[in-house]
């Protein structure tokens, strides 16, 4: 615990390691330091606007980080779920109990810890990767969303339920986003038509597996007795930011 800045703070690492930041980025460093929450930060919580405009909890990882040069837009969404975790440890403790097929169960969220990342997969510290098609053979060329991607990727679902409120775009629109070339052709339009009517739902399913074993991340599973050996993804609900919801 550091102390430095007047109030306690930590050092949390990033998953990615910093490795797919630029140069002049601080969080190239692979660390981000946060603050412990305060009542200060509980008001982020509670506040109805940003509950209702589902900005709640990036509201509340930018009030804790210390470093305000450090743009949120640009972070890999497995390091923002690294400072999530962390938010909640340094907020409320580690403890955190959830209900999993009607038993209460009970984890200590600091034994969770980040997924092995290969380092040897980036090249040229870019965040751009190469994945073979099993079935069409086609080559694509991808990138890890960062939290700008995703609020893109949350806009445009929001738009086309708009215009068709029984949609669920929600799988091809990340693609969309997560695909940056198809056997080289890098164009937007390219891309989505290919998703959207080229794509094999096997080679789309071999893709996310690809991208989920890869991907910086933290591991964010238990793994109840009798479960499956894969595990249990750890359900992030109200409670998890707000443990005395209710009381």
């Amino acid at each position: 615990m550091s102390t430095e800045n007047n109030f306690p703070t930590e050092v949390v690492d990033l998953p990615s390691k910093g490795l797919l930041y630029s140069e002049d980025s601080p969080l190239k460093s692979g660390t981000i330091e946060m603050k412990y929450m305060t009542a200060k930060e509980e008001d982020i919580l509670t506040n109805q606007n940003f509950i209702e405009k589902g900005i709640v909890i990036d509201k509340l990882l930018q009030a804790l980080i210390v470093d305000k040069k450090i743009n949120y837009n640009e972070l890999l969404i497995g390091d923002k779920n690294a400072l999530l975790v962390a938010a909640r440890i340094l907020g409320y403790g580690a403890d955190y109990e959830f209900v999993y097929q009607g038993e209460k169960v009970k984890i200590d969220l600091s034994t969770i810890e980040n997924k092995p990342f290969d380092e040897k997969l980036v090249k040229d510290g870019k965040n751009e990767f190469k994945f073979t098609l099993p079935t069409t053979k086609n080559e694509l060329t991808f990138k890890f969303l960062t939290h700008g991607d995703e609020k893109k990727v949350d806009q445009e679902i929001k738009g086309l339920k708009k215009i068709n409120k029984d949609a669920s775009p929600e799988l091809s629109t990340r693609l969309k986003y997560l695909i940056t070339g198809v056997d080289g052709n890098v164009e937007t339009a390219f891309i989505r038509k290919f998703v959207d009517n080229q794509f094999l739902a096997r080679d789309s399913r071999a893709f996310r597996k690809h991208l989920a074993e890869i991907q910086p991340d933290i591991d964010l599973k238990f793994y109840p007795e009798n479960g499956p050996e894969e595990g249990v993804d750890i359900p992030l609900g109200v409670t998890f930011l707000w443990p005395d919801f209710g009381v």
